[in-house]
């Protein structure tokens, strides 16, 4: 069984700074990409940032701000989210894309807020 565990969410300040991680478990085939998604009540969910094969992709309104890395030993997903603003709060949920197909976290709470 896939499990993908979110953690790092909390409240922060604007200007301040967050780390996501998301580890995956129960995935004994290949790994294609990792991300970090967001969504707000009544909005759709957004790309947030993906690493694929070492190619990093980033939404716009993050890019660079925000910056993703891989531990594929731990089988670790993380988002370091930096200069934090109030237009990031959202819940963010990490997504797994693999052989036997797609996977989301449970989703974690960012709140940006002074």
């Amino acid at each position: 069984q896939v499990q993908l565990v979110e953690s790092g969410g909390g409240l922060v300040q604007p200007g301040g700074s967050l780390r996501l991680s998301c580890v995956v478990s129960g995935i004994i085939y290949g790994i294609y990409d990792m991300g970090w998604y967001r969504q707000n009540p009544g909005e759709q969910r957004e790309l947030v940032a993906t690493i694929s094969g070492g190619v990093r992709n980033y939404a716009l309104s993050v890019k660079g701000r925000f910056t993703i890395s891989r531990d594929n030993a731990k089988n670790t997903v993380y988002l370091q989210m930096n200069s934090l603003k109030p237009e990031d709060t959202a819940v963010y949920y990490c997504r797994v894309v693999h052989s036997r197909g797609t996977n989301w976290g449970q989703g974690t709470q960012v709140t940006v807020s002074s």
